[in-house]
């Protein structure tokens, strides 16, 4: 398996107050409720939310549906939003949208509790055909269909403290 680095730490650094920025100026004047999807989204969200400059109150969601590379296809809510949201103006902030599918199982979790708006903020925008018709209302950078790693993404829990995002290439004969 080889790692070829596609965003720098130096460009997220960057993006990262622009997003902040974008955002304090939408929800100026309302009270921002941002629920993180974990893992994956910790390392963006933890920054994301120091750029904000401004009180939010802020919640986790844990998802899955990945193994290795490959999507299972069937979101699984592992740890579901523990607060209240009726009324409150969320802002959902994930790692990446590539088929919608995961995104989508979380935007219906949060509006099911009775959110008031919903917003959605990712790192990354894959370039790949929906499954299920959803845009970010935020996004960091646009990538082709490559799995990716670093900066809070992993595989299979390897290579999230990596600073900046990276293409995994692997060898169909040997994953490791």
């Amino acid at each position: 398996m080889k790692l070829h680095p596609v965003i720098s730490e130096e460009q997220i650094r960057r993006r990262i107050p622009e997003l902040a920025s974008q955002i304090r100026s939408d929800y100026a004047g309302r009270e921002l409720t941002i629920i993180g999807a974990m893992k994956g989204s910790l390392f963006f969200l933890v920054d994301l939310i120091r750029n904000l400059d401004r009180p939010v109150c802020v919640d986790l969601i844990s998802v899955s549906s990945y193994r290795w590379t490959a999507t299972t296809g069937k979101p699984e809510i592992q740890m579901p939003v523990s607060i209240d949201l009726r009324g409150r103006h969320v802002l959902i902030v994930d790692d990446v949208l590539d088929t919608g599918l995961t995104l989508g199982h979380v935007l219906c979790h949060v509006r099911e509790r009775g959110a008031e708006s919903v917003g959605v903020c990712v790192l990354l925008i894959k370039k790949v055909p929906r499954t299920v018709d959803i845009e970010a209302d935020y996004g960091g950078f646009e990538l082709d269909g490559e799995f990716v790693v670093g900066y809070g993404l992993d595989l299979d829990g390897a290579h999230r403290d990596l600073p900046y995002i990276a293409a995994v290439e692997t060898d169909q004969n040997n994953p490791c």
